[in-house]
């Protein structure tokens, strides 16, 4: 069976919060093809509308999914952004996150991401983590339950978030291995040459 994963970007987004996941996801799913396997991964990159992004920095993305459309996905993965009160005031992205995670088994976000899965309410009562800089934030923001520092990612089940940006590249590494198997997991991690453990703390 492939899992659908849909990278939700947007204007500001940062590249390797949405870059190491998307990575990840595709390593997965190269080597078991190399084994000629299947591949278990399909990525996808969405933004509301469909239109064309551009990342911190001036990296801008075409040809995306339109994310009102895009059907069911199984894992979603928000990236994060330096300028949040911007990203939380975009009603559309927001809505687009509500409407993407009724629809799948897991809704992740990567860094400040954590604050528009609190503004689209998946936060409410549950255990989350961000940026380091950012934690008394996430924690004034009274939809969480509680903030934890020092970890790479707190899984919730339907909900996972992850620190600060190269945090996404080892939660998706922990999302192969919930998904999958550790072993192609700790596969992945060889290959892209990560130091990675199945516990999340640093």
């Amino acid at each position: 069976m492939t899992l659908r994963v849909a990278l939700l970007v947007y204007d500001g987004f940062d590249l390797l919060d949405a870059g190491a996941p998307y990575e990840v996801f595709l390593t997965a799913s190269r080597l078991l093809e190399r084994d000629g396997g299947a591949a278990v991964f399909e990525v996808v990159l969405a933004t509301p509308g469909g239109g064309d992004v551009t990342a911190l920095g001036g990296m801008t993305l075409t040809r995306l999914h339109d994310a009102t459309t895009l059907g069911v996905c199984d894992v979603i993965v928000v990236p994060g952004t330096v300028d949040v009160a911007c990203a939380l005031a975009d009603s559309t992205l927001v809505a687009a996150i509500e409407t993407l995670s009724g629809r799948a088994a897991v809704t992740s976000s990567v860094c400040t991401g954590a604050f528009l899965l609190a503004r689209a309410g998946l936060l409410d009562g549950l255990e989350a983590t961000t940026h380091w800089e950012d934690l008394a934030d996430l924690a004034s923001c009274g939809e969480v339950a509680g903030v934890v520092p020092g970890v790479r990612w707190v899984d919730e089940g339907a909900v996972v978030t992850a620190g600060g940006l190269a945090s996404g590249l080892h939660m998706a590494l922990h999302l192969v291995a919930r998904l999958h198997s550790v072993e192609l997991a700790r596969r992945t991690a060889r290959q892209l040459d990560v130091d990675w453990d199945p516990a999340p703390a640093r």
